[in-house]
């Protein structure tokens, strides 16, 4: 039976849900949150959490990457942010947390107008090595090539390529593209690519291949991509629809396994439950960790789409600060909103559900449930 729905006589559409349109379903059998694993290894490098922390310079520096790494996480840093175009970035993130709101935007497009320096990606990337943590960075795809040699050289373990959308048939008449498939196949490190929002995009990112998969699309708490372009992607049928991409591929290619990694829209810890439970193997967070007290944001949060230089698509939010970062991962909970021991609900919400570990998760049952807006449920 189709999903499509009729929106007018020369046009149709595909219903998609949203983590909120969703829910869990509790199974026959439960067993002890104590016995539940959440650990997670991509390539050879094994992580305790499946929590990633996005390369957002409002939750990731080189000490809040380093602190996310000794907890079990892995911290990524935004090689084209802040810390790799000034050698003391910390009183300019206090500025920009401390800007009024209408000047946020071109406050923000100044400071971010300064040319990235490759010596500094090189001291942040041997400053988080140094600390003995999994060391891994971003770059957009538009600077991958100018800047991956200093990259790797700096000895990143994990390189991520990231965008708003990263396409493998990537089409310009400006500049030769990235190509993908070769870049990934002449490196010599695991690479994380993305943001895919489709079955289609998804595969064809895994067939260049990449070691995990992004997946969104401006569903983050400081995007307004849907407002700015019309563009948006509901997450629960994004991830649904690239964990099918990642089933069909292992059997195109023999078995070859490809990371499902949830990337925006995952602010508390029912939304990231219900990300693993229609397909994730990790996500990837930066509302979640932007609200912890060492977070360089201070309680305010932003992404690159905030200061693009001509079209923004991002704004600075407030989210304030709920407690350290290893509270916001272990706990204890002070609130039941979801901010707080991320870890333990996810926890909780393996035991409950009777599974053992998150692969194991990804077969629980999930009901359409859409919630009326600030309903308590």
């Amino acid at each position: 039976m189709s999903s499509e729905i009729e929106i007018g006589k020369g046009k149709r559409g595909r219903r998609g849900y949203s983590l909120d349109d969703i829910a869990i379903i509790p199974a026959r059998r439960t067993r002890d949150p104590e016995d539940v694993s959440l650990s997670w290894q991509i390539d050879a490098y094994h992580f305790d959490l499946p929590f990633i922390g996005a390369p957002m310079d409002s939750a990731m520096s080189p000490d809040t990457a380093i602190s996310l790494g000794r907890l079990g996480g892995l911290g990524v840093l935004d090689l084209e942010g802040l810390w790799t175009r000034y050698e003391d970035p910390a009183p300019l993130l206090a500025e920009i947390a401390q800007l009024p709101g209408d000047m946020a935007t071109a406050r923000m497009q100044e400071l971010y107008s300064e040319p990235i320096r490759a010596d500094l990606i090189t001291a942040r990337l041997e400053e988080i090595r140094e600390a003995g943590v999994t060391v891994a960075g971003a770059l957009t795809p538009q600077r991958t090539q100018q800047f991956y040699k200093t990259v790797v050289d700096a000895g990143v373990d994990i390189f991520v390529i990231r965008g708003t959308t990263v396409s493998a048939e990537h089409v310009s008449s400006q500049a030769e593209p990235l190509n993908l498939k070769q870049f990934i196949y002449e490196l010599d490190v695991p690479v994380i690519v993305g943001g895919a929002a489709t079955y289609t995009a998804a595969l064809h990112l895994m067939r260049t291949g990449a070691a995990g998969v992004l997946v969104g699309f401006g569903g983050g708490a400081a995007a307004t991509t849907r407002r700015t372009l019309g563009i948006h992607a509901p997450m629960a049928t994004a991830i649904a629809d690239v964990h099918a991409a990642r089933r069909d591929y292992m059997d195109e290619s023999g078995g070859r396994y490809v990371h499902v990694i949830a990337d925006g829209g995952l602010g508390t810890s029912g939304e990231i439950v219900k990300a693993f439970g229609v397909g994730a193997d990790a996500v990837m967070l930066g509302t979640a960790l932007a609200r912890a007290t060492e977070a360089p944001g201070r309680g305010m949060h932003w992404g690159a789409e905030a200061h693009h230089p001509q079209l923004p698509r991002g704004h600075r939010v407030e989210l304030g600060t709920v407690g350290s970062l290893e509270q916001v991962l272990f706990g204890p909970g002070r609130t039941a909103i979801g901010e707080l021991n991320l870890a333990g609900a996810l926890r909780r919400a393996l035991a409950t559900t009777g599974y053992v570990d998150l692969k194991e998760f990804q077969r629980v049952d999930v009901t359409v449930s859409p919630y009326q807006p600030g309903s308590v449920v």
